[in-house]
């Protein structure tokens, strides 16, 4: 079997700000919710079996204690925000597995189920659908890839270094360098993308360069300065690396079967009449009546 882990936070922002508007009879904003369980379902119907979706419930989590300046909901749409409980509704009533985030976020729950799925003999690949750089830190090989489904792109371990010049595990060393705008911490002065993948394939990890820029491989340009950057703020260097590094304790399934679609809940067809989309439950409906046969 294929496992499907669902970045349902990017989801939901890339519906939101793709289609129209859209509002239930109580004039709740539901036009991405609509948009993101249509998008699950496509993939139940072209034949995934076994699948789990992870969203940001609370956009806040538990970095946001270890570094002030990390991401916050300010400034995010309250029209996409109150979308969140809806769409984690809508999910779990199609009978979709969903991992709604309070203390951690949406990636570390992907980070867990990949990690814990491919323990699994029974799964040939684990692929993990989102284009966030950070979860390129948990492919392996061509056993845990990301998909990036908007593309139809696959990344695998070669593929990670292909884009970024390093390999998985030197990800959140990476952003740690190049900083993250999306997640809200900068980096390191001087750090750009080329000497950070330069640095990090000669020495895979913060703790592995050279404190003398003397010792470092000549074929890297501007060591002095990027010496002298880095070492000087360490302490942020670390901590930005903290940030990056994605967590892997997250309680997502106890075995793969529970990631197994069947059949919707009692309730889906009522959330859908709510949602205004008649059509979703008659194409639900119809895929699980495949499923039974």
């Amino acid at each position: 079997m294929d496992v499907y882990l669902v970045d349902g936070t990017y989801e939901l922002f890339r519906h939101f700000f793709a289609v129209p508007a859209a509002k239930d009879a109580n004039g709740q904003e539901i036009g991405a919710v609509r948009g993101v369980l249509t998008s699950v379902l496509s993939m139940i119907e072209k034949g995934a079996t076994h699948l789990g979706v992870a969203t940001d419930h609370i956009v806040e989590s538990f970095r946001n204690d270890l570094y002030s300046g990390y991401k916050t909901s300010e400034g995010v749409p309250p029209e996409l925000l109150s979308q969140f409980p809806i769409v984690e509704e809508g999910l779990t009533a199609m009978g979709v597995l969903v991992w709604p985030m309070v203390e951690f976020e949406a990636d570390d729950a992907l980070a867990s189920a990949a990690a814990k799925a491919a323990t699994d003999m029974r799964v040939r690949q684990v692929l993990i659908c989102t284009p966030d750089k950070d979860l390129g830190q948990c492919v392996v090989r061509t056993r845990v890839v990301q998909l990036d489904r908007r593309r139809d792109i696959v990344r695998d371990e070669a593929g990670v270094v292909a884009k970024f010049g390093v390999n998985p595990q030197s990800i959140p060393d990476f952003l740690a360098l190049v900083g993250d705008t999306a997640d809200g911490f900068p980096g390191i002065p001087r750090w750009g993308e080329k000497g950070a993948a330069m640095v990090l394939s000669q020495y895979p990890h913060l703790e592995d360069i050279p404190m003398d820029w003397r010792e470092w491989n000549p074929a890297i340009r501007r060591a002095r300065g990027l010496s002298e950057s880095l070492f000087s703020a360490w302490n942020d260097a670390l901590l930005f690396r903290t940030l990056a590094t994605l967590r892997y304790d997250v309680s997502v399934f106890d075995t793969v079967e529970d990631l197994r679609w069947k059949a919707p809940r009692p309730g889906f067809e009522e959330f859908c009449r709510r949602i205004k989309a008649p059509d979703l439950h008659r194409r639900v409906a119809a895929a699980a009546s495949i499923r039974a046969d």
